[in-house]
């Protein structure tokens, strides 16, 4: 009796489950990641280099210390209620044409600012600014 002997198949490597396996794994990955929120980033102010105007109106510089005191056209105020910074900016105010400087160190709470955004609305001088460094100015 005489066998044929069969001829030997070369394996297949079926790619396709392994890449429906990778797909399900990292959609689970993605659906499942948590990211990181920090509450606290490193910044730096902004600088600007445009033309400064050539015709001021009233100004009102409010300062805002590293510390969250404030200072309305360098005089330092006693406390640091929003309602009392309305007061003197009311008191610091010419007209309706008065605009509000805010010039913030760099290191002041970003709640000492928001502040004095707040006493400007309440005290009705809706032009506000940001003071900023030039760039060869800064420290």
């Amino acid at each position: 009796m005489k066998f044929r002997r069969r001829a030997l198949e070369e394996p297949e490597i079926n790619l396709i489950p392994f890449i429906d396996v990778l797909l399900v794994v990292l959609i689970f990955l993605m659906l499942s990641t948590t990211y990181s929120r920090y509450s606290e980033l490193q910044i730096n102010l902004p600088t600007a280099d445009a033309e400064r105007l050539k015709e001021r109106p009233t100004e009102i510089l409010v300062s805002v210390t590293a510390e969250g005191r404030y200072l309305v056209n360098h005089k330092p105020m006693d406390g640091r209620s929003v309602d009392l910074l309305a007061a003197e900016l009311r008191a610091a105010a010419v007209g309706e044409g008065s605009v509000v400087i805010v010039s913030a160190d760099a290191m002041a709470a970003h709640q000492a600012v928001i502040n004095v955004l707040d006493a400007a609305r309440r005290a009705g001088l809706p032009r506000l600014t940001f003071a900023t460094q030039v760039p060869g100015n800064a420290p």
